[in-house]
């Protein structure tokens, strides 16, 4: 019988291997949880607070579809959907009229501001109430250390976790519409009778040795590049996220570290479990 003394010195050992510091990242907060396990593989900084950019949106979409809309019925971007915070651009002009399907893989794939705006706009009660639903959505997905005062990620104001969001992840992977969209790598969209190729804004959907089952992306200059994805290699499901990275290069390589990781590690076994997160009633 293993002593329990070797026990805890195999433990410890694990958890130095799994640490930060074995696996030097770019990214200034980081958690990758094993989906399989529900456990920790790695963590940088979970638990601070910080602005998540665009990864906000995937808190849009999850609240808009729980509204069980008409994905079919039209949406139109008018004026007021235009980012006048940070004055963003966007490929989707005033005017454009598409049904809400659309709009909600226009905001996700591709990030869209004002796709974002419009699902908050034409969200029952519109955006406050909408705002008022994430809230709600937070709380019950256990993630007690995010707020969000708007539906598209452009306000330092939106802040959360790698912790919290991992919980989000998790959540958001129960949305077909959802994991469809995100890991989607292109699609032509007619905008006003032309078509246009919208890509997701992840450059590893889609690409080799990759095998993505949710993700997005995010930046604004309080955030950094920020990327949350739910992954399977080697035969592991595990959910990444990184926030407040120096580029989207050191994003991407970063992924890519956490792959070849898992790829040759994973002692899911001997890490921390991760909580399971049970919904308030």
């Amino acid at each position: 019988m293993v002593s329990s003394f070797f026990k805890a010195g195999l433990l410890a050992a694990c958890l130095a291997a799994c640490s930060a510091h074995a696996l030097p990242l770019r990214s200034e907060h980081a958690i990758v949880v094993s989906d399989d396990t529900g456990q920790i593989v790695m963590e940088k900084n979970a638990d601070t607070i910080v602005p998540i950019a665009s990864l906000t949106k995937l808190l849009t979409a999850m609240v808009v579809l729980d509204s069980k809309p008409d994905m079919e019925e039209k949406v139109s971007i008018e004026s007021e959907d235009v980012d006048m915070l940070k004055h963003s651009k966007s490929h989707v002009p005033v005017g454009t009229t598409l049904p809400r399907k659309k709009i909600l893989e226009l905001a996700l794939m591709s990030s869209d501001n004002r796709a974002a705006a419009a699902l908050a706009r034409t969200y029952p009660g519109g955006e406050p109430a909408l705002i008022r639903a994430i809230a709600l959505k937070a709380r019950a997905l256990g993630m007690s250390n995010t707020v969000i005062t708007e539906p598209t990620g452009l306000s330092p104001e939106n802040t959360s976790t790698a912790s919290d969001l991992a919980k989000m992840a998790l959540a958001a992977s129960k949305y077909p519409q959802i994991v469809a969209i995100t890991t989607d790598r292109e699609d032509a969209i007619s905008l006003n009778g032309r078509s246009r190729t919208f890509h997701n804004t992840n450059r590893l959907v889609g690409a080799s040795g990759w095998d993505v089952l949710l993700s997005k992306t995010g930046f604004t200059n309080e955030a950094g590049h920020c990327l949350i994805m739910r992954i399977k290699q080697a035969g592991k499901h595990a959910t990444l996220v990184l926030l407040n990275a120096n580029g989207s290069p050191s994003r991407m390589l970063d992924a890519l570290r956490i792959r070849q990781y898992l790829t040759a590690h994973t002692p899911a076994a001997l890490v921390p479990r991760y909580p399971t997160v049970v919904a308030k009633r």
